[in-house]
Order: C-alpha cells, then structure tokens, then sequence
C-alpha cells in the first residue's frame, strides 16, 4: 500500500483538568481554576476523529498516560498524598492528550535509511510536561515498532523540544521527498521561547535529513509575546501550502525565499495583520488547524468553533474560499474543552505518514472502534473535575480506574504500568 498521511489524536484523558500550568498558553491561564468536563472533552476529541473519518482520512489513536504519574512523585520522593497540590497538578495532568507534543516525524522519503524517524519530545521547559516522555515512547514503540520505524529518546536536557508542533513539512505529494522546517524560538518577551534550535539541529541529524532539504526559522518574538507558545498557533503546513500569520516568523522574507528556492510549486498563504490581528489568530486557533489532504486531491481546513465565532477569522476564510485559493474545503469541530486548556484540533493530533499496514493496528481506529471506546468514556470518565478535587482519593481511584478499563478494550495492556 502507498503511503498515507494517518492523524494520531490523543484521546483526552480522564484527568483533563484546568491547573493553568503553561505560562505563555493564555487560554490555558485565563481558565486557570476553572471546573472541567473530563467526559465530554473526550466525546469532542472522538467525534473529531469521527469528522476526519467522515473526510476520508485515515486515523489512529493515542492514549492517556498513567495519572498520577506515582513514578514521578517517587522521584521527588513524595507521593500523591503527601504532595504539595502544585505536585500533585503537575502529576495529576492530562496534557499528553495534545498529541502533536508527542514527537518530531520524519517519513522514510526524507530520510537516510529510508525509514520513517520519530523523536519523542522531551518537553522539559514546562514540570507537568516534562515526565511525559517516558509513558509516550512506551506508546511510540508499539505503534511503530515495524522495522519500517526508527523511534528515538528524547533530546538531552537542557535543550528544549516541543515536538510536531514547531515542526512543517512540505511535499508535492506525501510519499515524495520533502521540505522539512524546524522553527525555533529565542525570545519571546514575557513568556519562554519553548523549542530551541540546538534541539532541533539534533532531531535533523539523528533522523538523516537532508541538509539541502532542512530549514532551520526563527518564531517572531511578536508571536511568542502575544501567546503563540508553539509554531503551530501561527503557522501550518500541508503537502504544497504553507498556511501563516504575516507575523509568524522573525525573517519571513528570508524564510519564503529559501522555500521556494528548494520547492519552487510552494504555494504560500499568508494571512495578513490587517484582516486578522494576532490577538484575533491565537484566540480563535485559526492556524492551530488541521490543514489535509483529501482524497480528492483538495486540501481542507478543520477548524475549532472559535474560528467560526470570531468575525474578522471567518471573513478572511471565506472570501479564500470563494476567491479559489488553494484551501477549498471548510471543516468546523467543537472542542472547546481542550480550547479551553490551550489546545485545538491540530494540538490534539500527531501526523505519521507511514503504510497503514506497518502500524499496531491497535492503535488504529474506525467508526466501530470510536463506538466502542465513546462508550467507555460515557462509563467511566469523571463528568467534572474541581481544582479543589484534585487531591480527593475517590477522584483518583475513578481516573486510575478509567484508564486502566480503557487498555482493556483495547488490548494494550502492555501500557498499564506506563
């Protein structure tokens, strides 16, 4: 078979909750303390991977991680019980369901060894994320453990790695040879510039990329100020288009200009500050969306409900449309619950292009299987979660409980103690 473009959605875990505990995430600061809906969080996230079904895409599955992270806490020598509650927050966090902080992925057509390269995010200027890692790679390594796969531990500390979400791709088609563009942070006024190039110099080499066909971008330290922690708040990229914000990047005409020196058929759509200011761009997630392939040809944008809501994001968007430019199709999901935290539809996503057939296919997923485990999360998700409830032990003993039942059904107990 081909190979594809499969989305790996993280399913949001029963202990979603609102700790505010990224500085530099404004949506996730400004609902800080907030009661969350563990239970229809999830049912948003499958019913989203129900829509890119529905397009004709094909979808996989990650799942959540063990919380509390007890592993974590032994390292701090505590346990949940006797944690200060910022521990038990950053233990007790769902943030592994933002999936495109899972790893950085190279197909096997942009590598040396012709195999695809997965590097797990080690995700280290942030506590609650930075104990991810271990229960990820446990995830990646099934998934991927065909020989067709080459799955990496993270880039040493102190370099910071955030994963997919400061990395694009470009290609003339997703089993040809790409661009591959890293974007890196160096200052970002108030808030931390969280991916550091040196970590993504180190991702480049490790996956046998090829110098001529590997950018290097700096963020503008404007978007980082103004709450664009990741590149993918301002920036996507899909097969030929780039999709940005005018003030993505620090040096946009060097940037253009070395793109199309390597991929002259770049299509580059940027959205200007006039029609859509920064503010407008990050609170609505408008560029935090899932630009695809369909199987059409056509590319598609699948959009949270904010962009909708928000006038000059869906003006701008549909005189694109009308006016024939090369995003035809218009796809809105509602995931406010993870928008809530600081995570739209492309957070919630990892993109592997790989044949479906090299895959466990356990972590794959169709209409029967969504079923199946929205039926699950309707049994035994929390319905909400108070922050004062985070240290009750029958909360705990439920989310533990949910999780485990969900590995279950699945068969992948091989993660029950990751």
């Amino acid at each position: 078979m081909p190979l594809v473009e499969i989305n790996f959605d993280g399913l949001i875990g029963p202990s979603h909750n609102y700790a505010g505990l990224s500085p530099g995430n404004l949506a996730a600061t400004r609902n800080s303390g907030a009661v969350s809906q563990p239970r229809a969080a999830a049912l948003q996230g499958i019913a989203k991977m129900r829509a890119n079904l529905a397009l004709g895409l094909t979808q996989g599955i990650l799942l959540p991680h063990a919380r509390p992270d007890h592993r974590w806490l032994d390292s701090l020598a505590t346990s949940y019980t006797d944690a200060a509650a910022h521990l038990q927050a950053q233990a007790l966090s769902a943030s592994s369901m933002w999936a495109a902080n899972a790893a950085t992925v190279s197909p096997a057509p942009d590598t040396a060894d012709g195999r695809c390269h997965l590097t797990v995010a080690n995700l280290v200027t942030m506590p609650h994320r930075s104990h991810e890692w271990p229960g990820t790679l446990a995830q990646l390594r099934l998934a991927f453990g065909n020989d067709a796969f080459r799955v990496h531990g993270p880039v040493p500390a102190p370099f910071g790695d955030e994963g997919a979400a400061n990395h694009m791709r470009l290609c003339p088609e997703h089993d040809a040879p790409g661009v591959e563009v890293f974007v890196y942070g160096i200052s970002g006024g108030p808030f931390p510039a969280r991916q550091h190039r040196e970590a993504s110099e180190a991702v480049a080499r490790r996956h046998g990329l090829d110098p001529a066909r590997t950018l290097f971008v700096q963020q503008s330290e404007a978007a980082i100020a103004a709450g664009a922690f990741h590149n993918d708040v301002v920036a996507v990229a899909n097969g030929r288009v780039l999709f940005a914000h005018e003030q993505a990047f620090a040096d946009k005409q060097g940037f253009y200009a070395d793109l199309r020196r390597v991929m002259p058929e770049v299509e580059i759509v940027e959205v200007p500050a006039s029609a859509v200011n920064l503010a407008d761009a990050i609170s609505s997630y408008l560029f935090n969306a899932q630009l695809v392939t369909l199987p059409s040809g056509e590319t598609a944008l699948v959009l949270p409900t904010e962009a909708g809501d928000t006038p000059s994001v869906w003006a701008w968007l549909q005189a694109h449309v009308a006016g024939n430019g090369p995003i035809r199709h218009l796809e809105v999901v509602d995931v406010r619950q993870s928008m809530a935290n600081g995570g739209g539809p492309a957070c919630l996503r990892l993109r592997v292009v790989a044949d479906p057939a090299t895959i466990d296919p356990r972590f794959l997923v169709d209409a029967g299987k969504l079923d199946r485990i929205a039926a699950l999360v309707e049994m035994h998700w929390p319905e909400t979660i108070a922050q004062n409830e985070i240290g009750d032990p029958a909360l705990i003993a439920r989310i533990e409980t949910a999780r485990a039942a969900l590995l279950d059904l699945l068969g992948i107990v091989e993660l029950i103690d990751s």
